[in-house]
């Protein structure tokens, strides 16, 4: 065999490796198009707008999406952490036999806890300010123990022998806002009191303050006490019977599967609220507000798309004679077109991966960057008084942020897929006419 056809044979076996779909060919040329020469300053300011888009677009999703995420997982845990899963109301005689009622109910699979209880809307006063409304709660000193969110928060004191001590458990909000602490006591003022020939005069009552719990959520900690469950029957004239039994499930979600057996067990009849109906209104707001802020800020993703059709159409127009040139060299409509194909995709998806990287940093260390706010402008950003929380939580969800990545993707293939099909479609002749 000759030399010339030893040479043309080594070509052809080589080249279907050269010019396959995405080949090196292309890819080099597609990395030339990103890299950026004095003269087409203005075309790499574009794709580094786009990136920058996308990657504060990606960013912004996953940290808010995080943070609304984690906002609601702890207001859920502290609301049914504080209020029972299961609320028994009696229908037709009032609820004298609540120990034995209370006693059969716990023995239900499933159930964790079930308390009497006593409620009631007072006005609490103490050594300053004008006082303020709060919500009493008469429980037994064991079932306030067993409310871990409470008994495990006690900044103060002890609810050790709480049914003997004849004082109440405030929290830490409404300590501060009565000038109260451990010993003193608090004035509460009931409007149903004893009922005399003139009317029913309120009941005026100071208890001493036996311990303060923080719970982390403000409307609690600011309103909520806690008395002896005896004690809270004399005060409401409540003696001798319970308004309610709240039940604590294992699992909160499949409370619907619960409610028939509580009904058994309670032997009676009686009217059962659970927790998404008391709370379905906050709950339903927030999902609303979650899913429009996911459509609001896909907006930010899009306009970052948007550039990196523009980008392209003038990188495109501006190398109108090297798409010429190299059709004329054999390079065929679908070379050029993953060419720039691959040119935006690179764009698209370095952005993404930027976005995910600095939305987990974020998520990770967003406590520490509120406080750096807070003390960089002195001022307290994200208020416990407005947003019900002492802390700014952020909790990512895996699925919630494999989807904003394949948004980010396709949208990013998708803004290519125009100006990769115009650069395809170019005329070698009139591209070299002009030049």
């Amino acid at each position: 065999m000759s030399a010339a056809s030893a040479g043309t044979a080594s070509v052809q076996a080589k080249s279907p490796k050269g010019a396959g779909p995405f080949s090196y060919f292309e890819r080099m040329v597609a990395w030339r198009y990103l890299r950026s020469k004095r003269k087409e300053t203005v075309i790499s300011v574009i794709a580094s707008i786009s990136f920058i888009g996308i990657m504060l677009g990606v960013a912004t999703l996953i940290i808010v999406m995080a943070v609304m995420n984690g906002f609601r997982a702890e207001l859920l845990t502290r609301i049914l952490g504080i209020n029972g899963h299961l609320i028994m109301q009696p229908v037709d005689t009032p609820l004298e036999d609540y120990e034995a009622v209370a006693a059969r109910i716990a023995g239900v699979p499933g159930v964790k806890l079930a308390m009497p209880l006593i409620e009631g809307q007072i006005f609490a006063s103490g050594q300053i300010g004008p006082g303020t409304g709060a919500l009493v709660k008469g429980i037994r000193g064991d079932d306030l123990a067993k409310i871990k969110l409470v008994a495990d928060n006690i900044k103060y004191g002890s609810i050790v022998g709480f049914d003997g001590s004849e004082g109440v458990a405030i929290g830490t909000r409404m300590a501060d806002n009565l000038g109260l602490s451990l010993g003193d006591t608090i004035s509460l003022i009931s409007p149903d009191g004893d009922v005399t020939p003139l009317g029913t005069t309120p009941r005026v009552k100071a208890y001493p303050v036996v311990a303060i719990f923080e719970i982390g959520m403000s409307e609690y900690d600011a309103s909520i006490i806690f008395m002896p469950f005896a004690e809270a029957q004399l005060y409401f004239n409540q003696e001798g019977k319970a308004q309610t039994i709240e039940i604590y499930a294992d699992n909160p979600d499949g409370i619907d599967t619960l409610k028939p057996l509580v009904e058994a067990a309670a032997q009676r009849p009686l009217y059962l609220a659970d927790w998404r109906q008391r709370n379905q209104t906050f709950f339903s707001a927030l999902q609303v507000e979650r899913n429009v802020m996911f459509m609001i800020l896909t907006l930010i993703v899009l306009v970052a798309a948007l550039n990196i059709i523009s980008g392209l159409i003038m990188l495109v127009k501006d190398k109108g004679g090297d798409i010429a040139i190299l059709r004329t060299m054999g390079a065929s409509s679908g070379s050029v077109m993953r060419i720039f194909l691959m040119t935006g995709a690179a764009i698209g998806v370095t952005g993404t991966l930027a976005g995910v990287l600095l939305g987990v940093v974020v998520c990770l260390n967003v406590e520490s960057i509120r406080q750096f706010f807070s003390w960089l402008s002195g001022t307290t950003i994200f208020n416990p008084e407005l947003y019900f929380l002492s802390q700014l939580p952020a909790i990512m969800d895996f699925r919630e942020t494999v989807s904003v990545i394949l948004m980010a993707l396709v949208l990013s293939f998708l803004a290519t897929l125009f100006p990769a099909w115009r650069a395809a479609k170019l005329d070698p002749v009139e591209a070299l006419r002009y030049e």
